[in-house]
């Protein structure tokens, strides 16, 4: 099993920040998008969030690919879909890559 944590800004909009909420609810997710998770060797996903600020975490199994996942993603029309609709909720991180949504975080520390 791997971790993986990443983090992403939403806007700074109340409004906005409550509908992002209201798609990531079990009951209004896409099963789609579930689905290409799960596919990809994502076993378990959360998502925290402080003011607009989000972290997500993901547990993998060993044979998670994240150049692979990204590939299948481009190629699924749903799953695209699913990202354009989440950009209107999300912005880059001030440091992201250009294209670069959801950023990798560095553990410091472990006890």
């Amino acid at each position: 099993m791997k971790r993986y944590c990443l983090a992403l800004d939403l806007k700074d909009d109340p409004q906005l920040i409550a509908e992002y909420e209201y798609w990531h609810q079990a009951e209004n997710g896409w099963p789609e998008v579930k689905r290409s998770i799960l596919d990809a060797g994502i076993t378990e996903m959360q998502i925290y969030r402080t003011g607009n600020r989000l972290m997500m975490i993901m547990e993998t199994n060993d044979q998670f690919n994240a150049t692979a996942k990204a590939a299948a993603d481009a190629g699924n029309p749903k799953v695209q879909e699913w990202e354009q609709l989440m950009w209107k909720f999300q912005q880059p991180l001030p440091w992201a890559k250009e294209g670069e949504k959801w950023v990798m975080m560095e553990q410091i520390f472990q006890l």
